[in-house]
């Protein structure tokens, strides 16, 4: 499965669990299991660098289990292949996600109005402080 260019995973390396759908529906949420659970370690994502894991970690929060695997459960719709797809479709998200680096920050500077403000601020509010003191001081 191919998520980038440089990112994939081995389809062989894709668990997919199918198991019983919670929720209303009746006779067909009983008989059949048409929810999936999909699997997959960390490791078994090639492509990825040291800080691109890192932020897949993240993004993954509780859908992450202690043996770096991640579970991906998708429930949404009637039929087994409609869930399957839908659960594919998170993992390529979530990773294609992970993959892209964040731009680093640029630090602005104040403007020169904005400095102004400020400085005429500390003014005002000194001027309304000395106002305040009694004569004794």
């Amino acid at each position: 499965m191919f998520i980038t260019p440089r990112v994939h995973i081995e389809d062989e390396d894709i668990r997919l669990e199918f198991i019983r759908a919670s929720g209303p529906g009746g006779q067909n949420v009983n008989k059949v299991s048409t929810a999936v659970r999909l699997r997959v370690r960390l490791d078994a994502i090639h492509g990825l660098d040291e800080d691109g894991l890192a932020r897949l970690e993240a993004l993954a929060g509780r859908r992450l289990t202690v043996e770096k695997e991640l579970v991906i459960r998708a429930e949404s719709h009637r039929t087994q292949e409609g869930n399957r797809k839908a659960a594919l479709e998170r993992l390529a998200h979530l990773v294609a996600q992970a993959a892209v680096r964040p731009k680093p920050r640029r630090a602005t500077k104040p403007t020169r109005a904005s400095k102004e403000r400020r400085l005429a601020s500390k003014a005002k509010q000194s001027r309304l402080k000395n106002l305040r003191r009694s004569a004794e001081d």
